[in-house]
């Protein structure tokens, strides 16, 4: 159900919150697992999308002429403030916010349980993420095909198999992995590939390259 993705999401701004109030500014330049993003860019980022409604999203990429990667990078710096502190206080001004751009609401999870571990991975930290919303957001991404930043188009190649979680997809060489990394992977992050195995790894990793 839909209703029940709000809370959840708060829960997650609410624990990244409270890990990002805990680095000193040298951590905030470290550059996450989003290519060419630092930590401080992917919590900026957080910000302008919580921020975001469904007709300013549809009139800001129209404004970017349809260019998903310029309306990102322009959103960053909406979002960003003077110091790591100055969009802390955004991020948290914005927590509870329930906008969304005109997208399905569990994509709302999968933001923030990838973009958590942008942050959290390349800083050493660990988190643990409630079952249910790794699941959502894998099935999602599953669903929604690349062209909008999903994998649909993997499941015709490899079936992914989640080691902790009854949750299975895809037809060919099977990739077998912790469900937060099988949804790292089919989201482009190369970093959780030695947690996977299974004849389709390595054709899964070389896929989002």
């Amino acid at each position: 159900m839909s209703s029940d993705v709000w809370p959840m999401v708060h829960a997650e701004r609410a624990a990244l919150i409270d890990d990002l109030a805990r680095l000193d500014d040298a951590q905030w330049e470290l550059p996450s697992l989003c290519a060419g993003w630092t930590v401080h860019d992917v919590a900026a980022h957080l910000v302008d999308t919580a921020r975001t409604t469904r007709i300013g999203f549809v009139v800001g990429l129209a404004r970017e002429r349809f260019d998903f990667d310029r309306q990102n990078a322009r959103g960053v710096e909406r979002g960003r403030g003077a110091s790591p502190q100055q969009t802390l206080r955004r991020l948290r001004r914005v927590a509870s916010r329930t906008s969304t751009p005109p997208a399905p609401l569990d994509s709302r999870l999968v933001e923030q349980v990838v973009h958590g571990e942008d942050i959290r991975r390349p800083l050493g930290l660990a988190h643990s993420y409630p079952p249910e919303a790794v699941a959502r957001s894998l099935r999602l991404q599953l669903r929604t095909p690349a062209s909008f930043g999903g994998a649909k188009e993997l499941t015709a190649r490899v079936r992914l198999t989640a080691t902790d979680a009854d949750l299975s997809a895809g037809d060919g060489p099977e990739v077998r992995g912790p469900a937060l990394c099988l949804l790292l992977a089919v989201s482009g992050r190369q970093v959780v590939r030695d947690e996977l195995d299974g004849p389709g790894a390595a054709a899964l990793v070389a896929s989002r390259r």
